[in-house]
């Protein structure tokens, strides 16, 4: 029985919020671990995390799947290899990134500048021949306008782009090509299985960088002082929240999942100051709000022409 799409819906919020407050997660997990340890621990735990999930799938398709289904579904499938590690390296690039950026950010405005996502996607569409409107150009300077609030250092005479906020802004435009990759390879492959092997590629290049940049601080008793960001990011932000899209996305309108799962940035904002006390001034408040705008604007659907 599928559920409903109030359900669905739920579940997509849940989702966001999980992400939201794994901000927090992330920034509180620094204090013992590199970024590049830590996300190899994150990625690592997720890819184990998923585990028992595939297992219960592939018990279900054995005994109701025919041979095709099982074939697409297969870890034999050469589209599954090529996804997981394209996936792999785009997401270990975006999530490297943000988590560098997150040492000198706040947890809220890491949020909400990640969301930019969601509008960069449909433009890097535009290169892929997908056809954008006013609507979408609009949204784009909402967001960019927003980001810049966001990100300035302040001050009389140095606007500038904090070295944070930068890293966060770049690693927005690699989750914008790992979403399309996905969205090349999920209709041929097990998602799941793809989410799996995407997160052990990206702990395998965090576990190189981290022996080459971090290796001279690594402790082993840090991942035990880490053990509660790991396993919330690792376990929630990885395992649950990726399983919960793909449940809740089924036969819901991508424009209403996309504007769902952009809560994220405000749950970030909420956590960041509910938890790690880092309130937002009036002009990072207004570059939120114009973010959200323009994500928001970015996924409304076009308006059907009618037929004469």
């Amino acid at each position: 029985m599928r559920p409903s799409s109030g359900l669905r819906a739920g579940l997509l919020a849940l989702a966001a919020l999980i992400w939201g407050t794994a901000f927090v997660a992330q920034s509180m997990g620094m204090d013992y671990l590199g970024p590049c340890a830590f996300n190899a621990a994150r990625s690592f735990v997720g890819s184990i995390a998923l585990a028992p999930v595939i297992f219960a799938g592939d018990r279900l398709r054995q005994k109701s799947g025919g041979a095709q289904e099982l074939a697409a579904y297969s870890w034999k499938n050469p589209a599954l290899l090529a996804g997981g590690l394209l996936c792999g390296l785009f997401l270990s690039a975006a999530s490297l990134l943000q988590q560098a950026g997150l040492q000198h950010t706040t947890a809220g405005k890491a949020g909400f500048l990640t969301s930019l996502y969601i509008v960069l996607v449909p433009v890097l569409g535009l290169f892929l021949g997908r056809r954008g409107g006013w609507k979408l150009w609009l949204a784009v300077g909402l967001a960019l306008a927003g980001a810049y609030f966001l990100s300035v250092s302040g001050g009389e005479s140095q606007w500038a782009i904090g070295l944070g906020d930068g890293m966060v802004l770049v690693s927005a435009v690699f989750f914008s090509f790992h979403i399309l990759v996905i969205d090349f390879f999920s209709p041929k492959v097990d998602c799941i299985k793809l989410s799996c092997l995407q997160f052990l590629v990206a702990g395998l290049v965090s576990s190189v960088l981290a022996g080459a940049l971090e290796g001279g601080s690594f402790q082993w008793g840090d991942l035990l002082a880490s053990w509660g960001p790991l396993l919330y990011t690792g376990v929630m932000s990885s395992g649950v929240a990726y399983t919960l899209q793909i449940v809740g996305q089924r036969g819901l309108n991508p424009a209403a999942a996309s504007l769902i799962m952009s809560l994220e940035s405000v749950f970030a904002a909420l956590s960041g100051w509910l938890v790690l006390g880092q309130p937002l001034t009036l002009r990072e408040l207004a570059g939120c709000g114009l973010v959200f705008g323009g994500v928001v604007l970015a996924q409304l659907p076009e308006r059907k022409k009618r037929s004469a």
